[in-house]
């Protein structure tokens, strides 16, 4: 059976959007998904589970949750294959080594325009710097990520596509889950 990695966006930060990891596992044994396991608090779930595109499982999933907890939340998933993938294409290898913590994957739902992009990376004011590829953005933060005006709330509303994302660590212990 395929092994995929799901994201949930905006859970469990400052107290208001809570989400149980163990509530969410249950979920998904519950809808016939295999050995689901969690990582962090922050709503990463990896399982394995066929028959269903990424784009159905995020809308199944989705719904799911909005009954389960109460509230919309947005899945972002991704199969095994598309992980490595994402790992694979990391334009910055060196912020990758030497600081992990401020390299950021971002799961859109969609394929960013290029003329988006072109806008984007205009409304840069610090030091920061991203690449695109595809449905993911991989931006670096040398000066830190709670600080930064390049927010996820200008990246989407810029791109004009929802998203979530992961710093470099939490990238590949998912990996690492994927492979367990």
């Amino acid at each position: 059976m395929p092994t995929h990695i799901a994201l949930l966006r905006g859970i469990n930060v400052g107290g208001k959007t809570m989400v149980p990891m163990a509530g969410l596992r249950e979920m998904f044994t519950e809808l016939g998904f295999a050995d689901a396991k969690t990582l962090l608090q922050s709503g990463n779930v990896v399982f394995t589970g066929k028959g269903k595109t990424p784009t159905a499982l995020e809308r199944a999933l989705g719904a799911e949750a909005e009954q389960r907890f109460g509230r919309e939340i947005d899945f972002f998933v991704r199969s095994a294959s598309e992980w490595r993938q994402i790992i694979a294409k990391n334009p910055f290898p060196a912020e990758a080594k030497n600081d992990p913590g401020h390299l950021v994957v971002v799961c859109f739902k969609d394929k960013p325009g290029a003329a988006a992009v072109k806008t984007l990376q205009a409304a840069i004011k610090g030091r920061e710097t991203f690449r695109i590829a595809g449905q993911h953005a991989y931006v670096v933060y040398p000066d830190g990520i709670g600080r930064s005006k390049f927010t996820l709330g200008l990246i989407e509303k810029t791109l004009d596509t929802r998203g979530t994302g992961r710093n470099w660590n939490t990238v590949l212990k998912l990996a690492e889950l994927v492979k367990a």
